[in-house]
Formats: C-alpha cells, structure tokens, sequence
C-alpha cells in the first residue's frame, strides 16, 4: 500500500538522474513545483538543454554519482539502465530519502501517481496495491472528463491567491467558447466555467455546455438573435459589471473568439473603467474551424498565402474588394448569410471573377453541419434553394473548389490561376438573389 502525500518542494534539492525524455518530464515536473533541480547523466536530451538554459535546473553531465545525493530531498532514477537505476535507488535508501525509479516501480521507495489539475486543484491516482500505471491513468483520464465537463463544484471556499485556471470572487472572464462543439473549448475554458456563478451567454457557441452546469448556476442569456429582442453592448457590459460588483464569478461565454468581432474588447474596456477584473480566454473561431471542418485549408501553399476576414454586416469595403479580386488570397465572410445576395451582387460589380469558387458551412461542427459549394455568381442562390442560412461561414477563393485536397484534382495544382474579370465572364442572367 502506498500512501498518497503532497510534497512541497519549493526550495528544495531534486536530483533526476538521467537525461531521457522520461527525465525531462520529471525534471520539468519538479521545476514547476519549485525545486532545485539538478540534472546528471551523460547526455542530454532539448528539452533539458532548454530549461538549463533559461537557468531553471542545472545540468551535469556525466554518470550519476552516490556523492550526488548528498542533500536531496527526493531522488528520480531515470536512467533506463537498472543497474545504474538500481544503485541510485540503494543510495537513496540508505540516506533515507525517498526515490521513483520510472522503470521499475516496485524497486524504488516512491511512485509518481497520474494527475491532472484544474482550477487550482490538484488530483492525483494510484494504485493502492501493485504499481499499475495503465490503470491509474485511465482512471486518472475519467477524473479530469468530469472536472472539465462542469460537473464539479470547482470554486474555491476559501480565498485562493490566484492563477490562470482560477476564477476569483469580483472578476469576469470573457472566455471563447468555439464554433459551437464542446469539445473543441479550451481546458481553461471548460474549467472556468465549471467555478463561475453566473455565466452570461450568446445564442451561438457551445451552448450545451450550458446543461453541464450546476442548479444554482444563474444563466443570462443576451445573445442576438433575428426577429428577437437584442440586448444593447451597453446592456450587457452593465450587466457583467454589476454581477462582478456582487462578489460573483462571471463567465462572459462567446462564440468563437472574443476578440474577433466578438466585441470583447468593448467588454474588457467596461470592466476596466468600473475597476472590475477581467481576462480574456481565446476561442476557436470559425473563420477558419468552420472552413477546416469541410476539409477546405484557407491557406495552402502555391495557391492561397493569405486570409482575409469580413464582416458581412455591412458593404465590402475596396479592401474587401481587393481581397476578393487577388488570387493568392482566401477571403472568410462572418455573419454574412442575411446579406449574401447584397455581398455577391457587390463583389460582381466590383469585378470580381464569377467563377471564384465558394463554399458556404452551415453550422460547422455541429450534428446539422453542412455545406453549399458553387461558384460567386450563383452560390446565394443555391443556399435559398437548399434552405441554408444562419449560422454560416462563407469561404471564397481557390482552396474553397469542390474536391480541392483530393489527389489528382485541378483544384489541387499548386499554380494559382489569374481570376478574371466580371465584365468579361459573367453569364446571362447571373442568377443572383435579390439584396
């Protein structure tokens, strides 16, 4: 039987003999708990190279030594060799201090058990008989899908100096919720939200997390939705400051990135001005998950080396223009699904070529996801034919061809084609849909 104990090691000698990457994790390990570490073993693996070089641990290099035991509080053996693991481990029992042998559980005094951490929580498995790793990880893999499933109270009940995974009473955290799939969050953002007391919601997003979340979880919601109600900026960075000024833990969930035409930043300012703490946690956005998720690489090498990203609340701009017209470059319309018709019927009279091609993602990710491809002229058309509307992404230029990533295709050839002109290529009655 072992027993499970938390050892502070901050300030304290840590000897990881050898120089593998099994050493390097728990070299690294060590380091983050604050140890000194010293390193020995003849060579090296980078990422031990690097932490000595940033003077985070320090490197011998040579064979491991019992001399080099002399005032460590806790030896790892990870040498490989058990001949060279087995004396450290000897060593190590006659001072009396505790060493993990990563090869050979059963031969050292210590065993290293599977964690994860989150939220300023840390939860470690092992096996109460024989050492078992397999077992303790898989273990150790269903603790931490619950914790980031918000399944688990994880906020503080008493106060916590702080971190990157812990939210505190009084502060708001605008987190990135994605393209709408849960999975696709960050672990950061999952375990955010799992400590949060009130957490105030778009209509887009990964909003199934929201059935995760605890009874007495208060949800606002204050997305945008056509047809219905919309709550001002105003309103809601008023509403993000006072649940803060309340002594809460907010999460301000968004869809896809906080920052990119998300308003974040106007909500950052809000927080900022009334003296509210606030951070901001990246998403995935869909100006390039949704295009991913129907296989279309917004860059490719030889033929697309730029992104482009509009806004299609309003008319293209000549940089919108621009972009559409130059051929190395992908443009990705946002919230362009209500103006389709407008935006196309612009980007024709501007000159852009017609034939570019372009693929439209319905709620990409998602269980409904799917995708419209056709060409500039006719596309909106063939979305009001096949129903599709918002949510959607739209993706023009060349990678956006049908079958552009499948061997063989003209669409894959590595030479980018000139775009031509609407003037000289547009069809007879291009079919557009009415702005």
């Amino acid at each position: 039987m072992s027993l499970l104990l938390g050892l502070d090691l901050a300030g304290r000698a840590v000897l990881v003999a050898g120089g593998g990457p099994v050493a390097a994790r728990r070299a690294r390990a060590a380091v983050d708990a604050g140890a000194d570490v010293r390193v020995v073993a003849p060579d090296v693996v980078d990422d031990l190279v690097a932490l000595a070089g940033a003077g985070r641990l320090t490197v011998h290099r040579r064979p491991v030594a019992e001399a080099d035991l002399a005032d460590v509080w806790l030896v790892h053996a990870c040498t490989g060799d058990p001949v060279v693991d087995g004396a450290a481990a000897g060593w190590a029992e006659e001072r009396r201090v505790f060493c993990v042998v990563a090869a050979d559980a059963d031969r050292g005094t210590a065993r290293t058990p599977a964690t994860v951490t989150a939220a300023g929580v840390q939860v470690g498995v092992l096996s109460a008989g024989r050492p078992d790793p397999a077992r303790a990880a898989a273990v150790r893999d269903h603790v931490a899908a619950e914790l980031l499933h918000g399944r688990a109270d994880l906020r503080p009940s008493r106060p916590a100096s702080g971190g990157p995974d812990l939210l505190l009473p009084g502060e708001v955290a605008l987190v990135g919720g994605g393209t709408g799939d849960p999975a696709l969050m960050t672990v950061r953002s999952r375990a955010l939200l799992a400590q949060a007391d009130v957490v105030v919601t778009d209509r887009l997003g990964p909003t199934a997390v929201l059935a995760d979340l605890r009874d007495d979880v208060e949800v606002i919601a204050v997305g945008k939705a056509p047809g219905v109600h919309q709550v001002a900026q105003e309103e809601i960075n008023a509403v993000l400051v006072a649940q803060a000024r309340l002594g809460r833990r907010v999460v301000r969930l968004k869809g896809g990135d906080p920052f990119l035409f998300g308003r974040g930043g106007e909500e950052v300012l809000a927080c900022r001005a009334a003296g509210v703490p606030v951070r901001v946690v990246p998403g995935v956005t869909s100006a390039v998950a949704a295009a991913e998720a129907a296989g279309i690489p917004v860059t490719h090498r030889g033929t697309a080396d730029r992104v482009h990203v509009v806004n299609g609340h309003g008319a293209l701009t000549e940089v919108d223009l621009a972009a559409l017209r130059a051929p190395g470059v992908t443009a990705v319309v946002l919230m362009g699904m209500a103006g389709l018709g407008r935006l196309t019927a612009q980007a024709l009279a501007a000159g852009v070529d017609p034939e570019t091609p372009v693929a439209v993602v319905h709620a990409a990710t998602l269980p409904g996801e799917r995708v419209v491809r056709g060409p500039l002229w006719e596309v909106a058309a063939r979305c009001a034919e096949e129903g599709v509307g918002s949510p959607a992404v739209v993706v023009v230029g060349e990678v956006a061809r049908e079958g552009f990533l499948e061997p063989g295709h003209p669409g894959a050839a590595h030479a980018v084609p000139a775009r031509r002109t609407a003037a000289a290529t547009a069809p007879a009655g291009a079919g557009l849909v009415p702005a």
